[in-house]
């Protein structure tokens, strides 16, 4: 009976020691994961830091030190620049490894392997869409490029240092949890997370949704609903620039006609919101009489951050700013003699044409009355827990087709080939590279010559006293409204007529009116003599910082942080006396009085404890879906009239026919959808309030600003952050996107910059340094980026770590 008890106990304890060390479903292999010493506890870290080194150090030639301050940004000191770059690789790898490989894993179409077949969807349309294609080109490209393929070779080896030194108990948390480990590093990599950003900022158009539209309303109708420009707009180049170029020639074709047809649905889409805020300020303007530069990038708020702070010190570079986790150099930063930001350039660049093919098997599309050849590629989806799928993916001179009736398209004669400036091959990483050891304004020019996607506006401010900015990346040479609608591919006249010059992309340099500032808005105004295209231009941020920066005079430090925090609404401060005035008193419940008594006496700041702001927005918010409810119908696209041509509508067009609601029999005037959208507002804020007793009503904490781990694990994330803004304000701050990198530099000597971001320097959610910055980013605080030449100078070193090929 002992022997049987004895039995029973060894295979019970056996199983459960096997059970738990092996992966069922979604649940981790439990008996790794709780593991005392090795699983999830190994990943609690306090602020004292003990960086492993590995023991095989041949990935440096020469000794490098790295010292980590209090907020854990690293300073690299290294001889050569092969062994700058390769500690780059290694420290962002000790620090962000899950994250660098999981958004090239993304970009790559490769998620399903993590998380199983809900990620197929996705990773098709990543393939489709180009990413791991145009990545492929760009690794080609930098071969050719002796020194920067040595770099990239030499970051890449960083990079596997740390992978191969890594046991389990030393993996970060999210490869215990999702039960996988990472794989080797490779400049494939590398491109695929520039890849990967190209699309975060140019991967979303709106032809299919325009095609939809024309076929709706008409030509007419169409241009009067979304016009190619907005009234008073405030461009990036200041309006009257004159343009001192012979400009190329474009040939617009005698008949154009564009086919009415399209896709059922699109695949997943970058947010429509991706932007920032950049300028620079001349010293004529500046209490220093030195030029001040600022930036910062408006993206998805997340965890880990996308960006990650360091300072890189080596052969003729001392820079320092925010840096890409997976791409070598500085992103956004400064060096001792120039600093550079980005933003978003507002120019489309992804064209779609309809392709016709001969026949059911695709082998050959009709062109200019010929019959062309395709390439055919199958792509095989490793699937988590599934078998392989394999789809074939076709490709045409105007790149791969995305949509045809495997995908997202049912008509089997619906095939549609995407035209995009990413998918050329390019060599974006020398652009960094040379702005990293840049000296003066012509090497900042020579460097944006090499950068092609995503389209950006880079500032610029430098020790000798100049600013500039060029609207900069591999612009299409199009006629007007090429690009708008999904062109006919079977036509020559449809393709691209070649590429803007570089030396003829708008740009600016030390501007009379003592700045330059950018805001995603129009680049230009008609005096330009390209054709160019974007919808959804920014039309209130960039006027709110123009008219402040044209204001101020002797501007300090202090007033640059004040204007990157920003929070008054120009967009209510011009349509909401209207709504207000609009409104019947005489008829108004209690709540509708003290809500109408908010907003009459606000003063359009969307301060973090603002009453009023809630009002406005969900009053805004379902005045304007109500506005444009034909365009919510299921056989109509899923875009509307934009902001300012809808608060221009409802001032001069109150009589129109698309006032009346839908699915009324009464017709409805403008007063009458302004005091229902209005009640339904205040009874969507009241039923908020009584939802959340326990917290207090005010903006932030009605939107709720969310730092949401990149995996949507909601114990990694950070939520109801207490901070202002929102979308179209300067602190463009809303629920899930921001302000992702605010950065200010001082053009003295030595240069002073200041910065500061939402998160942390660690991706280990188990970290102090893990999100030990957001409480600053929200009250508008900045730390001091120290970058001395010297590493005797550095100041508050809390760990030191030495990487020297020598060592044991």
């Amino acid at each position: 009976m002992k022997f049987i008890r004895f039995l029973f106990t060894f295979i019970l304890t056996v199983a459960l020691i096997v059970g738990l060390n092996e992966k069922w479903g979604d649940i981790p292999p439990l008996g790794k994961f709780f593991d005392p010493y090795n699983g999830f506890w190994a990943n609690a870290e306090n602020k004292d830091l003990n960086f492993t080194t590995p023991t095989d150090l041949s990935f440096v030639s020469q000794p490098v030190s790295i010292y980590y301050d209090s907020l854990l940004l690293p300073h690299i000191y290294a001889n050569t620049s092969e062994d700058l770059y390769a500690a780059q690789g290694f420290v962002t790898a000790q620090n962000r490894l899950w994250q660098m490989e999981f958004q090239t894993m993304a970009s790559a179409g490769r998620v399903s392997e993590i998380i199983g077949k809900q990620g197929l969807n996705f990773d098709r349309y990543q393939r489709r869409n180009g990413l791991l294609y145009g990545a492929e080109k760009a690794v080609k490209e930098m071969e050719k490029d002796e020194e920067i393929s040595a770099l990239v070779n030499a970051y890449t080896s960083g990079v596997n240092a740390y992978i191969d030194n890594l046991t389990y108990k030393d993996l970060p948390l999210e490869y215990k949890l999702l039960d996988y480990r990472p794989e080797e590093w490779s400049p494939l990599k590398t491109a695929l997370l520039l890849k990967y950003m190209a699309n975060n900022l140019a991967g979303r158009d709106y032809d299919i949704e325009n095609t939809k539209l024309l076929k709706l309303l008409g030509k007419e109708r169409f241009n009067f609903f979304f016009p190619d420009r907005y009234e008073n707009m405030d461009p990036v180049i200041p309006a009257g620039t004159e343009w001192d170029f012979t400009p190329e020639p474009v040939n617009r074709p005698d008949s154009i006609s564009f086919p009415l047809v399209f896709p059922e649905k699109e695949g997943p889409q970058p947010n429509a919101a991706n932007g920032s805020n950049n300028w620079a300020i001349a010293g004529s303007k500046t209490n220093t009489g030195k030029p001040i530069l600022a930036n910062d990038p408006h993206l998805g708020l997340n965890l880990p951050s996308i960006w990650y702070v360091m300072h890189l010190n080596g052969p003729n570079t001392n820079v320092m700013g925010a840096t890409l986790p997976g791409a070598l150099g500085v992103i956004s930063g400064f060096n001792d003699n120039i600093s550079w930001g980005v933003t978003n350039a507002t120019r489309d660049v992804r064209d779609w044409y309809y392709i016709e093919f001969k026949d059911k098997d695709k082998n050959e599309y009709r062109f200019d009355g010929k019959w062309l050849k395709t390439q055919k590629v199958v792509q095989t989806f490793k699937i988590r827990g599934a078998k392989d799928f394999k789809d074939t993916i076709y490709y045409t001179h105007h790149g791969p087709i995305v949509y045809d009736e495997k995908y997202n398209s049912e008509n089997a004669k619906a095939n549609f080939a995407l035209r995009w400036t990413a998918l050329d091959p390019s060599n974006e990483q020398r652009t960094f590279i040379e702005l990293n050891k840049a000296h003066n304004y012509n090497d900042y020019v020579s460097a944006l010559s090499h950068f092609q996607s995503p389209a950006q506006n880079f500032v610029f401010a430098s020790t000798d006293g100049d600013i500039a900015l060029w609207v900069n990346g591999k612009f299409p040479l199009r006629w007007e409204e090429q690009g708008k609608f999904i062109m006919d591919g079977r036509r020559s006249d449809m393709d691209w007529a070649g590429f803007i010059p570089h030396e003829q992309n708008a740009h600016i340099k030390n501007p009379e009116r003592g700045f330059v500032s950018s805001a995603n808005q129009v680049p230009v105004d008609s005096t330009y003599p390209y054709y160019h295209y974007d919808t959804y231009y920014e039309h209130y941020r960039n006027r709110r910082i123009n008219n402040q920066l044209s204001t101020l005079q002797n501007i300090t430090i202090e007033d640059v942080k004040r204007l990157q925090n920003d929070n008054y609404n120009v967009m209510a401060f011009e349509i909401l006396p209207a709504m207000l005035d609009s409104l019947d008193r005489a008829s108004m419940s209690e709540p509708e009085k003290q809500a109408f008594n908010l907003l009459k006496n606000w003063n359009y700041i969307h301060s973090a404890e603002t009453k009023a702001a809630p009002y406005f927005e969900v009053w805004w918010s379902k005045m304007y879906n109500m506005l444009w409810d034909e365009f919510d119908k299921d056989d109509t696209p899923s875009r509307k009239p934009e902001w300012p041509v809808t608060v221009a509508f409802l001032k001069k067009h109150w009589d129109d026919s698309y006032v009346d609601v839908q699915d009324t029999e009464k017709r409805e005037t403008i007063t009458s959808l302004y005091n229902s959208t209005f009640t339904a507002a205040v009874d969507s804020v009241e039923n908020w309030k009584k939802e959340n007793e326990a917290r207090e009503f005010s903006w932030a904490n009605f939107k709720n600003t969310t730092l949401l781990h990149l995996a949507r694990l909601q114990a990694f994330s950070t939520d109801n952050i207490q901070i202002g803004g929102g979308r179209h304000i300067v602190n463009a701050t809303s629920g899930r996107h921001g302000a992702s990198w605010r950065m200010i530099v001082s053009m003295e000597t030595p240069v002073k910059a200041y910065a500061v971001y939402p998160g942390g320097q660690s991706g280990n959610p188990g970290s102090y340094y893990y999100d030990n910055l957001v409480e600053a980013w929200s009250n508008g605080e900045y730390y001091v980026l120290q970058h001395p030449d010297e590493a005797s100078q550095l100041k508050g070193i809390i760990s030191k770590q030495e990487l020297s090929p020598n060592q044991e």
